[in-house]
């Protein structure tokens, strides 16, 4: 048997499509099989398996668990959960890699896998190397149906819980919880009862059509209703998260949002407390003030390549036991297995509240008023891409310029900084830029277009995310 997946589905982070059209059932039961293979020549021989409430997770999950079957892994069902509880199954359960079926933040047509192996982050190279394997037959077989793998079921959702809030030492606050219909909600509900003080909650109930609002809480418009609830209730803050439950959202009293960095930012001062200089690591993309508090504090900012995989690898090889990205995945490494779990982050967030003293919206105040852009997308051929960004850094060097090229284009100049680079999955360039005011910003905008001007792309219309 032979199959090959749609070019389109192999990403660079995790494997993602549309269902019905760049991906089906017939992909989960070769990613089953490539996996599996791949789980049973390094010398193992168990998976977890877990899936989110997308519409379409569980026929997947049953064809994943077929292939997987099919080459004689035996597999350890989870059941429906978010993606940490997947990383935290593979953690402390006697298996050797998991894969959660999910589709994360994007739009409920999409479906995808992340997986895990023998606790390491499972993307690059790794997920080529399926698509070859698939496309090639590689994969192990066995004599007879008695050599297939078994299959058991593991509930593990009220240990995860409990995980959560293990020797938990916050405070008491009114708070706002949107779960924005995904994989969270139930998780949400059991959470809020372990936890002290006033807790209001938003969309729990698991639906695959997320009928009230897309779960990216990183997208300001999809916090509306949060914001209403902590106006109308007058709480102190809102924590929001996306559909699998690995990016967290949050926003103050005031109804600000706190942007991943300023999360980070805010979490970082207890770490470094209790471990002084400390490494913590932040994306190309976070703003000059994150790294700029965490060396005020005395630990050792490290500026490193956008991607949750990369970011992870990057944290065991500097022994960092905090990391974060602008897309609100933060990692927790010295005390929660180095993966990460927007539902960790909550709690520690409120933790971190308690422990400095300050209100979420003291905190979010104080930090410095600065005008950045969004994430901005530029449709640019998928074999340009990466090449105008190293036309990009030749002329920069060329002049001399302030530049960081750890993931791209980072420039400092005297405005503040910008940032152009390539996407790993789509076809398109990323831009984002942050100043003191707006007429510095629009001063680095034009940097941005002259640059993108002598490589033949114009910036004008944005790519769809």
């Amino acid at each position: 048997m032979t199959h090959r997946f749609d070019p389109t589905s192999l990403r660079e982070y995790d494997i993602r499509g549309i269902v019905g059209k760049t991906l089906g059932v017939a992909d989960a039961d070769a990613i089953g099989r490539g996996f599996g293979t791949r789980v049973r020549r390094a010398g193992g021989t168990r998976v977890a398996v877990g899936y989110d409430g997308r519409l379409s997770s569980p026929e997947l999950e049953a064809a994943l668990v077929g292939g997987l079957t099919a080459v004689g892994v035996h597999v350890v069902r989870i059941g429906m959960g978010p993606t940490p509880m997947l990383y935290y199954a593979e953690a402390t359960l006697e298996v050797d890699g998991g894969i959660e079926i999910t589709g994360s933040h994007n739009p409920a047509e999409y479906n995808g896998f992340k997986m895990v192996l023998q606790h390491k982050p499972f993307f690059g190279a790794d997920i080529q190397e399926l698509g070859r394997m698939a496309a090639d037959g590689d994969w192990d077989t066995v004599a007879d149906d008695a050599d297939k793998g078994t299959v058991t079921t593991a509930d593990i959702e009220d240990d995860y819980v409990g995980r959560l809030v293990a020797g938990y030492a916050g405070g008491s606050y009114k708070i706002g919880w949107d779960a924005g219909n995904g994989v969270s909600g139930p998780i949400i509900e059991k959470l809020v009862k372990l936890l002290p003080g006033e807790h209001h909650l938003l969309f729990t109930q698991v639906d695959g059509n997320f009928p009230n609002h897309h779960p990216d809480p990183t997208d300001e418009k999809n916090l509306v209703d949060l914001k209403a609830l902590v106006a109308e209730k007058q709480l102190d803050f809102g924590l929001a998260f996306d559909g699998d439950g690995d990016r967290i959202g949050a926003i103050d009293g005031q109804g600000r949002v706190i942007w991943g960095d300023q999360i980070l930012s805010i979490l970082a001062e207890p770490v470094l407390k209790e471990i002084p200089g400390a490494t913590i690591i932040a994306d190309v993309k976070a703003s000059q003030m994150l790294f700029d508090r965490v060396s005020e504090l005395g630990g050792t900012p490290l500026m490193w390549k956008t991607g949750h995989s990369l970011i992870k690898m990057k944290m065991k090889e500097t022994d960092s036991p905090l990391a974060g990205e602008m897309s609100g995945h933060i990692f927790f490494a010295h005390e929660f297995y180095g993966f990460d779990d927007a539902h960790y982050a909550a709690v520690r967030l409120i933790r971190a509240a308690h422990m400095i003293g300050k209100s979420i919206t003291e905190l979010r105040g104080a930090m410095p008023a600065l005008v950045n852009t969004p994430e901005m997308r530029f449709q640019v051929d998928e074999s340009r891409k990466f090449a105008v960004v190293e036309e990009v850094l030749a002329r920069l060097e060329a002049e001399g310029a302030d530049v960081n090229p750890t993931d791209g284009a980072r420039v400092n100049t005297p405005d503040g900084w910008w940032l152009l680079r390539a996407s790993n999955t789509q076809d398109v360039l990323v831009a984002r830029a942050e100043a003191t005011d707006q007429a510095a910003l629009d001063r680095l905008l034009g940097m941005i277009d002259d640059q993108l001007g002598k490589s033949g792309v114009v910036r004008g219309e944005q790519a769809a995310h």
